[in-house]
């Protein structure tokens, strides 16, 4: 059981109206499951979390709780967030499937979707501070939030200067090597990464076999410009390159920049003409001898600096019934780690990549680009491995083959 937060329910209503800004003030202690706040959400509601520690008077010796959570604590494995510190505030949105948000010291969350909110402590089995966190929950109403919210950045530098900031408390607090089980089998909102708990309509019926015999022969893992091998790949689209460049964009996902100094004059452009930039560069891989196609990535712009669904792409060097088959390898980048090759910082993956399969098919089902969806499983499948960088993921072995409409 997840032993997450206790929230004494001493919520204090200042706006009665639910058309109103509306104030909640919580006790939070370390010792029980996910507690409901009782708070529905709506689309365009903006809500403020932030909370500060409570004074323990126990006198046990242990360590205080912070919102932030406490570092190096140990003993504390299947954290419900394992980028973020043990002890640390998070919350959720969902009853369940739903990926938790790390809140630390304070977070604002734009709802995207009708929602209800949790809070919960990252903690696993037993507590790791002593005392608790008080909370306090701001509810804006999506309409008040447009008109009178003057706390948002009014200015795209204020905008900017707010997503780096976000950027940077998940930096920190995905210090490196932590990673994060946050597997999620199923849909990804186009909003970078909530998961939408859409399960994938899967057909049973068996692949052809000329097909099969054609998977059976692909690369199981891609490999680094120095032959290091790495991540695995787990899925399979049939279909044009047209076709799967309109699927993928119909389904949110972005081009991902080839190289830093292209960025960086996109980044600019984007800035100038008031957009966010989502399409952060992607490292080279190879398979078949050569490097990927294409890359994508799909996240909210505040956080794509350290969070991202992203895959690549390769045209396989066969097709299927006069069509052309594309192999891809996905990913989840959840944070920041340390590159074993080199110990300069890269990004940190979640290790159950069988969540990024299922969210790119889940995506594409999702825009109506599917035909079929199947699973496969090759001979001398991929169950627990490292990638280039050093950091081990784990899988059930199976590709997902996409057939497109």
């Amino acid at each position: 059981m997840l032993v997450v937060v206790s929230v004494c329910l001493s919520a204090q209503l200042h706006a009665q109206s639910a058309g109103t800004t509306q104030e909640f003030t919580f006790q939070v202690s370390a010792g029980q499951a996910w507690t409901d706040t009782g708070l529905d959400l709506q689309p365009g509601d903006i809500v403020k979390i932030s909370a500060t520690s409570l004074a323990d008077d126990s006198g046990t010796g242990a360590t205080p709780c912070d919102p932030a959570g406490v570092s190096g604590a140990g003993g504390q494995a299947n954290l419900p967030l394992t980028s973020a510190n043990p002890g640390a505030l998070i919350a959720r949105l969902h009853a369940h499937g739903a990926s938790p948000l790390l809140v630390g010291a304070g977070r604002e969350v734009r709802v995207e979707e009708a929602s209800h909110l949790f809070l919960g402590m990252n903690s696993s089995d037993v507590p790791v501070c002593r005392g608790g966190l008080a909370v306090k929950v701001q509810r804006i109403p999506g309409s008040e939030a447009k008109s009178n919210d003057t706390s948002s950045p009014s200015t795209r530098g204020e905008q900017l200067k707010s997503q780096l900031g976000t950027a940077a408390q998940v930096f920190m607090s995905g210090q490196f090597g932590a990673g994060k089980s946050e597997s999620t089998s199923g849909a990804t909102s186009s909003r970078g990464g909530e998961a939408a708990a859409v399960p994938l309509s899967v057909s049973n019926g068996p692949l052809d076999a000329g097909l099969r015999s054609s998977i059976d022969g692909l690369p199981r893992r891609v490999n680094d410009q120095f032959n290091n091998l790495g991540d695995m790949v787990n899925f399979v689209i049939v279909g044009s390159q047209k076709d799967v460049q309109a699927a993928l964009e119909a389904a949110s996902w972005h081009v991902a920049d080839t190289d830093n100094k292209k960025a960086v004059f996109n980044a600019l452009m984007d800035t100038y003409e008031n957009k966010d930039y989502l399409a952060m560069p992607m490292s080279t891989l190879y398979l078949f001898g050569r490097k990927q196609d294409f890359g994508y990535e799909m996240a909210e712009p505040i956080a794509m600096v350290a969070s991202r669904h992203h895959f690549r792409i390769w045209k396989a060097p066969f097709t299927w019934n006069g069509s052309e088959v594309w192999v891809g390898a996905g990913t989840h980048d959840i944070g920041f780690a340390k590159d074993k090759r080199n110990n300069n910082v890269t990004h940190k993956i979640d290790p159950a990549v069988d969540g990024e399969r299922d969210n790119i098919g889940s995506s594409l089902q999702k825009a109506s680009k599917t035909k079929t969806l199947t699973y496969y499983l090759p001979p001398n499948a991929v169950t627990d491995a490292k990638n280039a960088t050093g950091d081990g993921y784990h899988s059930d072995g199976r590709l997902l083959v996409i057939f497109l409409q």
